[in-house]
């Protein structure tokens, strides 16, 4: 059900962990994309070659593409995106990474306080 109220708009946030366990093959795999690009300048270029060759997480970022995620979800277009990478130190045991604490916020939010105490 749709109203002129209604925007078409959905932000979706990813957030993903990974863990490199190959920074070789990961720099390659940039540094070959790279090249690939065609359009890209040659001052630019250099840039993006030395800054994945320099930071694995540049690398990433620069192999990892939010169209691709979307390219084939049928009725919408992707209408802008941003991502970025950093190094960051990891405890799957953390209760910093429970990934479903923001999500148990907004189902509390959204419950009807009925007056009773729980």
């Amino acid at each position: 059900m749709s109203t002129p109220e209604t925007s078409r708009f959905v932000r979706l946030r990813v957030e993903l962990v990974v863990e490199v366990d190959d920074e070789g093959a990961l720099t390659k795999g940039a540094l070959r994309r790279v090249a690939e690009d065609t359009d890209m300048p040659a001052d630019e270029r250099v840039h993006a070659e030395s800054a994945v060759t320099e930071d694995t997480a540049e690398a990433l970022a620069y192999l990892v593409d939010p169209f691709d995620l979307v390219s084939e979800v049928p009725g919408i277009e992707l209408a802008q995106a941003s991502w970025s990478s950093e190094r960051i130190d990891y405890d799957p045991d953390s209760p910093d990474w429970d990934l479903d604490e923001d999500d148990v916020e907004e189902d509390e939010e959204d419950e009807p306080d009925d007056g009773r105490a729980g």
